[in-house]
């Protein structure tokens, strides 16, 4: 089974999967795979610390690796890999500063996001993985980052917020929303071949929920 899209970004909130589901995909349709390079960001950390101090300094410079990154990788594709596949989407970067920011930053930072924006292609397809809060910080505590182990639900529910809210907005946009709580497809080949059969699915613009 092909993948019939050729730039597909796998989003969803933190711990939801979306490296291994991106890597697995990769990995079986030869793609192109690109991964965030969150630890380089050296604000990360601070930011889980002190929020208010530090919101604003790691918003701009995630918005300033993910547009550098993506505009190295989409940029240079080759023939042996027609399809890429990411873990994030340049506009996550819009959805998490509209959790984090307060308003005279958001302002702000919405100047440079726009000129950032227009100059990156946008996904085919875009998928998110949702989890219940509760599953999610599961995973948080199962990948034993030390940073993000203060995590509140309450962040988590924002950022899920956020998301959702620009997904509504982008009316043509082709999102899949994808209920994943019954689902374990790094372990289990069944979940796997399932979440590529939903990924192969023909979709139109809009906005698509399916229950795995």
């Amino acid at each position: 089974m092909g993948l019939p899209y050729s730039y597909i970004s796998i989003e969803g909130n933190i711990g939801a999967g979306k490296t291994s589901l991106a890597t697995k995909l990769a990995e079986k349709h030869n793609a192109k795979l690109v991964l965030e390079e969150f630890a380089e960001n050296p604000f990360l950390e601070h930011f889980y610390k002190n929020p208010d101090r530090y919101a604003f300094p790691v918003e701009l410079s995630f918005l300033a690796e993910r547009f550098s990154q993506l505009k190295d990788e989409l940029s240079s594709r080759n023939l042996f890999q027609s399809v890429v596949v990411s873990d994030y989407f340049v506009s996550k970067s819009y959805i998490f500063a509209k959790a984090n920011l307060e308003p005279d930053e958001f302002d702000l930072f919405m100047q440079l996001f726009k000129l950032v924006e227009t100059n990156l292609p946008k996904p085919d397809l875009l998928v998110y993985l949702y989890l219940p809060i509760e599953q999610l910080q599961k995973n948080i505590q199962k990948r034993g980052r030390t940073y993000e182990q203060e995590i509140k639900d309450s962040y988590l529910k924002s950022i899920e917020k956020s998301y959702f809210t620009f997904m509504r907005q982008h009316k043509k946009q082709r999102v899949v929303i994808i209920d994943t709580s019954d689902m374990d497809f790094v372990n289990n080949e069944a979940d796997f071949l399932r979440m590529e059969e939903l990924l192969s699915a023909p979709y139109k613009p809009g906005m698509h929920r399916v229950k795995a």
